[in-house]
């Protein structure tokens, strides 16, 4: 059901769309979320990958890495300066990290703090975490979405790196974490005009979104999903794509391919 109580519309029943199941992304499935399947991000590029999804809410990186793949423009998970969910937590000063021990849900956030550790000359070993528990016990820590928000509203002795702070610090620009990824061939206007009615629902009734929500407290909620995170996908954000595309290629033995955005406009009603 949507916020309004409104049922979801069966035009998406020939098509198959995956999403992050955080708290930040519900804006862009409201009315859909009963044809939507939820994972998290890094089995939602497999999923796109083996052709099992024709459309997935997944980090840019993977966007960038595969020339068949379209992305939704005008969408997007971005913040412009802190991100408060995607962030390294440290005992220890960066200098001194030796090893940092990720969350391998998503690979835009790994290969984000690998660009900004690389630009303070710090290039740590990375090994995998392999349960949310042992963040409290580890000198460096890369958590994402709802685990990091769980994380920082407990109690921990880590400082907090916000990835979305640092890359403002290094290249004044937003960052975009997601997009709709759309495979090759499926670029229908049935697909976009869904994927973008469901943003615009999404933005339009909010407050009853972060109300109708239980994850975290209200007034983060609202904080978070109001003010912090942003939606949109304009010229500064896609300059910020381009921006990490030349530093991801840098970094990387893999080819890195230029963002091919697809449009539709939804009709006003």
């Amino acid at each position: 059901m949507t916020a309004d109580g409104d049922k979801p519309t069966n035009i998406l029943s020939s098509f198959r769309i995956g999403s992050v199941p955080y708290l930040n992304s519900i804006p862009l499935t409201c009315g859909i979320e009963d044809q939507v399947i939820f994972a998290p991000p890094s089995q939602l590029a497999d999923m796109l990958e083996n052709e099992t999804l024709d459309a997935a809410l997944v980090s840019i990186t993977e966007a960038l890495l595969n020339p068949g793949y379209a992305i939704l423009d005008d969408v997007a998970v971005a913040c412009d300066g802190p991100v408060i969910s995607v962030f390294l937590a440290t005992k220890v000063p960066l200098k001194s990290i030796e090893v940092v021990h990720c969350d391998p849900a998503s690979l835009t956030s790994i290969n984000l703090l690998k660009i900004l550790l690389k630009a303070k000359g710090v290039q740590p070993q990375w090994q995998p975490l392999s349960s949310y528990e042992e963040s409290f016990e580890k000198d460096a820590v890369l958590l994402i979405g709802d685990p990091a928000i769980a994380f920082i509203q407990a109690d921990h002795t880590h400082r907090i790196w916000d990835l979305g702070a640092a890359w403002k610090e290094l290249t004044g620009l937003p960052f975009v974490f997601a997009v709709w990824a759309i495979r090759q061939g499926y670029e229908d206007p049935a697909l976009l005009s869904s994927l973008m009615s469901a943003k615009l629902k999404g933005i339009a009734q909010l407050p009853a979104l972060i109300e109708g929500e239980s994850r975290f407290d209200p007034d983060f909620r609202k904080e978070y999903l109001g003010k912090t995170i942003q939606y949109d996908m304009g010229e500064r954000e896609k300059t910020a794509i381009h921006c990490f595309m030349e530093k991801l290629a840098a970094g990387l033995d893999q080819k890195v391919y230029p963002p091919r955005f697809v449009y539709h406009e939804v009709p006003k009603k």
